[in-house]
């Protein structure tokens, strides 16, 4: 399985679609909101979106949505990263409920080498989040330093932290 580019494997224009989607919970809503200490009673409190709100109902807080989104983008766009730069835009542009299922999409916008450093170059990206209409729901824009394929290989190739599975001891008789 893939897991992130070399710089070499990015082209301009390039687009991945990101699968499996994730149908967005309650739970997850309410967990997100909890661990970043975001309370608003649009997210956590049912009777306060029904009675006050446009939407009549809670809505998913957004900095999940676009987590949710960054992190289906790993595996297709920063899985090899040597650092996230820079978030350069980030759009919510229509709400998510509890029981939608989000899909993302990341395209290639641009590429450049490294001034610094050439085992190494930047990726410009935008990645789209769909809800299971395609309603676009959420769109950002990042920079993200990849490596080349020489840095991977100077660093002993692909997973080079990862350990060899010991063969079995053999079993004594009895």
């Amino acid at each position: 399985m893939q897991f992130g580019r070399t710089y070499e494997e990015f082209t301009v224009g390039d687009a991945y679609k990101h699968w499996p989607g994730k149908t967005v919970t309650e739970y997850d809503d309410h967990l997100f909101c909890l661990l970043t200490m975001n309370h608003h009673p649009l997210h956590m409190d049912s009777n306060y979106a029904e009675q006050t709100t446009d939407f009549g109902k809670n809505v998913v807080v957004g900095n999940y949505i676009y987590s949710l989104l960054l992190g289906m983008s790993v595996p297709d766009v920063s899985g090899k990263a040597i650092a996230n730069l820079e978030i350069e835009s980030l759009k919510h542009v229509a709400p998510t409920f509890h029981g939608d299922t989000l899909y993302g999409e990341t395209t290639v916008l641009d590429k450049t080498p490294s001034k610094s450093k050439s085992d190494r170059g930047i990726v410009h990206v935008e990645t789209r989040g769909y809800k299971q209409d395609g309603t676009l729901v959420c769109v950002f824009r990042r920079k993200v330093m990849v490596p080349t394929a020489t840095y991977i290989e100077e660093r002993g190739g692909e997973q080079p932290g990862r350990p060899e599975p010991k063969a079995p001891a053999a079993r004594k008789e009895k």
